[in-house]
């Protein structure tokens, strides 16, 4: 689910991946609007919040809204140019490397907020959480070659109306090509991906009036202890693999 081999992913792998990783998408926008009111995930509204505040003369907000998509594409550049390092060194692990890292930024934002919370520091936090947005989003982008975009529910909603109305015309048409069997898959894909991120929306909502903070730290908890069973699960299978080598 975590590494990119030379072969074709599967759209199974897919599935798991924007099971985990929309999931977890879900969870944190939803926190984060319980906590101040505010989707970290939504550039599309963010961007156009930025154009009518451009004509306001409250400078802040617009400065506010500039760092918010800043942060998010930062986020995206920080994890390509990680992930093109990975692939330079051939380091199959970089993208669980990427989401243990995402992890342990998550949580450690979670206990700055359950120890020293104060509304002065807010839109740090939230143009912060933009930032691990954009790694999310592009190093699910990344890892499944833009068939799972975790954040990016537009564009997911798009290629799925897209992948529906191609199953529909061949299906009237009879074609049992294996186009058709691929269109049909990847809507499969793109239908997970979307329940997944309404289901941890909600799931988010109600953990955090539950739970507050305390939810946040477990979201980056789990995503640690996924990224850690990933790094060492695959690197115990390459060790048996390299053993009998070694000993020749």
């Amino acid at each position: 689910m975590l590494i990119k081999l030379k072969k074709a992913r599967t759209h199974q792998e897919d599935r798991l991946l924007a099971l985990w990783l929309a999931t977890s998408a879900g969870l944190l926008n939803a926190i984060a609007l319980g906590a101040f009111g505010f989707f970290p995930s939504h550039m599309t509204g963010n961007t156009s919040q930025l154009s009518s505040e451009v004509s306001s003369t409250d400078l802040s907000d617009v400065l506010f809204f500039g760092a918010i998509i800043l942060s998010f594409v930062s986020g995206a550049i920080v994890a390509r140019v990680i992930v093109l390092w990975g692939i330079i060194h051939n380091v199959r692990l970089v993208f669980s490397q990427i989401l243990l890292v995402e992890g342990v930024l998550l949580a450690g934002v979670s206990l700055y907020e359950m120890y020293f919370h104060s509304f002065s520091t807010n839109r740090e936090i939230i143009i912060f959480l933009c930032g691990l947005m954009g790694i999310h989003n592009s190093t699910s982008t990344q890892l499944s070659s833009g068939r799972v975009r975790s954040t990016h529910i537009t564009g997911t909603l798009t290629d799925a109306g897209i992948a529906l109305a191609s199953v529909m015309v061949a299906m009237l048409r009879r074609d049992y090509s294996k186009d058709t069997v691929a269109q049909r898959s990847q809507l499969k894909t793109h239908l997970t991906t979307l329940f997944s991120f309404i289901t941890g929306g909600i799931a988010g909502l109600i953990l955090f009036r539950w739970f507050g903070f305390h939810a946040m730290l477990a979201l980056g908890v789990m995503l640690v202890l996924v990224a850690a069973f990933f790094i060492i699960s695959i690197s115990r299978r390459v060790r048996r693999v390299r053993l009998p080598h070694s000993k020749k």
